[in-house]
C-alpha cells in the first residue's frame, strides 16, 4: 500500500452538526484520497458524532479510519492515539467542529516538500465570531523563527508536522491538561524544528466558534486556565533557556493566557478565587516576568500582571472596573474611565491605581507609556465644557472650555481648528496619532491652560476669531505624548451648545456651532443668503440699504 502523503488527526466528542462539514472538507480536498489518510477518534461522543465517523469509513474505506474508545476528558487522548496508528509522511490536526479550504492540504504538502519544512502553517480565520490572531499571516515566509515573528501567538495545533520530527523527538500531548493541551506539542515541535513555513496566500483553516459558545477553549474556568497555563510555561522554561527567546514566547502568555484572567470579569469573581488568580500570577511573574518582557508589553496588561503581583486585588479590580468604564461615552467633567496621562519629563504615564502609591513600591516604569499608541486614553474624558461667543465691534470669536485627560507639561497641548474632515479610516471614537512630519493648521486663538480641580486634566480655553468666510471647521485638540501627536475631535456630549450668530459685513454672513453626526463639535460659517445673478446680488443689497436707513431714522 503506498504511503500517505498526509495524516489528517480528528479528535472528536459531540460535535455534530459541525463535524460533518469538517469531514466533508477532508474528504473532498484536492489533494485526493488517494494521499489521504484520516484518523478520526471518537472520544466518548453520546450524540450522533460516532455514528457519523462510521458512516464516512464505510464511504471512503482505507482513507477514514475510525477509532472509538471512552471519554477521556480532553482532545490530548484522542489525539496521541491517533499519532500511533497515522502512517503519513506528514501529519495535520483538525478541530472536528472547524474545515479547511479545498487546496488546503496539497499546498502545505507541497510547501514542506519544496523547502524542506517540519512545520507549515496555512493561513486561519475565524468564523461565527471565534477570535483568530492573524499578526502571522501578513505574508508567507518559507523560514520564520519562533523567536522573532507572531508565531508565539499561533500555538494551536493546527499546523502540519513533518511525522519523522514527532517520532524523532516522542512528541506527544500531554494528557492532563483539559485547556491548551496542544501548546507544549506545537512549542516543542517549533523548537525542534529545522525550518517553519507560513503560508499567507489562502485561507486554509477556517476555526468556527460553536452557536452555544461549548468549544472546550471557552468552558475552562479561572483556576483550571492558570493551572494549564503555569503547566505550559514550566514545560517550556525546560526546553528554551532564560533569556531573549524565552522571553519572545512567555510574551504570549502573560499578554494572552495570564491578562485574560484580569479582564472584565475578574471583578465579580468570589474574593478567594480572585486571591487565587492573583497568587498563581505572581509566582509566574516572580520566575518569568523579566523586565525587558515587561518594558515590551503594553501598559495595561503590564499594570494589571504587576497588581496581581503584588496581590493588590482592590487596586486591581478598580483598574478593570475604571478601564471598563471607559467604553460608555463619559463627561469631560467626570473621573473614570480609561485613566489620564502625566506629561514630566519628556515621559508619559498612565495613572492608573497603584501609581506612585508608597503602600505597593510599584516602580513608575510600570506605568510609562513605552512605544506605544494611546488613542483611546486621550479620547476619554475629551471633550466640550462650554463654550460662548464674544464679539468686539465687527470682530466676532467663539470662546471654548476643552477638558483634555492631561496633566504635566500642558504645553503640549493646543485646540486648533481643522478645516479637513478626518479620513474614514481615522474617523473613529479615539484619538489619531499623526504620521512624523504631518503639517498642523495653525494655533486657534488665544489659549489658557489650567488643571482641573480633581487634578486629573486640563482646561483649554481658546478665544479663536472667526472669519466671514464659507467654511467648515472642525474643533480639535492636538497633544504631543511621548514624541508622537494625537489628533483629538473634541465632543459636544450633552454640553450646551451656542446659538448661531449673524454679523454685518457688506455682504451678511452666519456662524453657527454644532454637533455633527458622530457628537462632535464643528462650527460653520457661510453667507446668510446666497444668490446666482449679479443682478439678485445688487437688488439684495439695494433692500439692506434701505432697511437700515429706516433702522437710523
Amino acid at each position: 500500500m503506498t504511503t500517505p502523503d498526509v495524516t489528517v488527526v480528528v479528535a472528536v466528542y459531540n460535535t455534530m452538526p459541525y463535524l460533518t462539514e469538517c469531514l466533508e472538507s477532508l474528504v473532498n480536498q484536492s489533494i485526493g484520497v488517494d494521499r489521504l489518510e484520516v484518523v478520526a477518534v471518537d472520544d466518548g461522543s453520546t450524540d450522533d458524532s460516532g455514528r457519523e465517523l462510521d458512516r464516512f469509513a464505510e464511504r471512503y474505506p482505507g482513507t477514514v479510519k475510525v477509532i472509538h474508545q471512552a471519554n477521556s476528558g480532553g482532545p490530548a487522548a484522542p489525539s496521541n492515539r491517533a499519532l500511533e496508528v497515522a502512517t503519513g509522511r506528514y501529519v495535520y490536526f483538525i478541530g472536528s467542529d472547524d474545515y479547511l479550504g479545498r487546496d488546503a492540504l496539497k499546498r502545505m504538502v507541497a510547501c514542506a516538500d519544496e523547502h524542506g519544512s517540519d512545520v507549515v502553517v496555512g493561513k486561519m480565520v475565524g468564523t461565527n465570531g471565534r477570535y483568530v490572531h492573524q499578526a502571522l499571516y501578513k505574508k508567507s515566509d518559507p523560514d520564520v523563527s519562533l523567536y522573532d515573528s507572531a508565531l508565539p501567538f499561533t500555538l494551536a495545533n493546527t499546523k502540519l508536522f513533518r511525522r519523522d520530527l514527532v517520532e524523532q523527538h516522542k512528541l506527544r500531548f500531554p494528557e492532563d491538561l483539559p485547556v491548551g493541551s496542544d501548546q507544549p506539542f506545537t512549542i516543542e515541535a517549533c523548537v525542534r524544528a529545522r525550518k517553519i513555513s507560513v503560508l499567507a496566500d489562502y485561507t486554509y483553516y477556517y476555526a468556527v466558534k460553536r452557536g452555544d459558545a461549548s468549544n472546550i477553549t471557552y468552558r475552562a474556568n479561572h483556576l483550571a486556565r492558570l493551572r494549564c497555563t503555569a503547566e505550559i510555561m514550566k514545560f517550556t522554561a525546560g526546553l528554551i533557556e532564560a533569556g531573549p527567546r524565552r522571553d519572545a514566547v512567555f510574551k504570549r502568555h502573560f499578554t494572552w493566557e495570564l491578562a485574560k484572567l484580569v479582564q472584565d470579569d475578574f471583578p465579580a469573581l468570589d474574593r478567594e478565587t480572585q486571591i487565587q488568580v492573583c497568587a498563581g500570577i505572581a509566582t509566574l511573574a516572580d520566575d518569568y516576568f523579566t523586565e525587558p518582557l515587561r518594558d515590551s508589553m503594553d501598559v495595561k496588561r503590564r499594570v494589571r500582571i504587576a497588581l496581581a503581583q503584588r496581590g493588590a486585588v482592590t487596586e486591581l479590580i478598580r483598574a478593570i472596573e475604571e478601564e471598563a468604564a471607559a467604553g460608555v461615552p463619559p463627561r469631560p467633567q467626570v473621573v473614570g474611565g480609561a485613566p489620564p496621562l502625566l506629561l514630566e519629563d519628556g515621559r508619559a504615564y498612565l495613572r492608573y491605581p497603584g501609581f506612585r502609591d508608597p503602600a505597593l513600591g510599584l516602580p513608575d516604569r510600570l506605568y510609562e507609556v513605552i512605544g506605544e499608541s494611546v488613542p483611546r486614553q486621550l479620547a476619554v474624558g475629551t471633550g466640550l465644557v462650554s463654550a460662548w461667543w464674544e464679539q468686539q465691534g465687527q470682530e466676532l470669536a467663539v470662546a471654548l472650555s476643552v477638558r483634555v485627560p492631561v496633566t504635566g507639561e500642558t504645553d503640549h497641548a493646543v485646540i486648533r481648528l481643522a478645516n479637513k474632515a478626518m479620513p474614514k479610516s481615522a474617523d473613529k471614537p479615539g484619538a489619531r496619532r499623526l504620521p512624523v512630519g504631518t503639517e498642523l493648521p495653525a494655533p486657534a486663538g488665544e489659549l489658557s491652560r489650567t488643571t482641573t480641580d480633581d487634578g486629573t486634566g486640563t482646561l483649554l480655553t481658546a478665544r479663536i476669531p472667526i472669519r466671514p468666510v464659507r467654511a467648515k471647521l472642525g474643533v480639535r485638540a492636538y497633544l504631543d505624548v511621548a514624541g508622537s501627536t494625537y489628533e483629538v475631535p473634541v465632543r459636544t456630549l450633552d454640553r450646551p451648545l451656542p446659538l448661531a450668530r449673524r454679523w454685518r459685513e457688506k455682504a451678511p454672513y452666519r456662524v453657527s456651532a454644532n454637533a455633527n453626526a458622530k457628537g462632535r463639535l464643528v462650527i460653520t460659517t457661510a453667507p446668510l443668503w446666497e444668490s446666482s445673478s449679479s443682478g439678485e446680488r445688487s437688488r439684495l443689497r439695494h433692500l439692506m440699504s434701505r432697511v437700515k436707513r429706516k433702522l437710523t431714522r
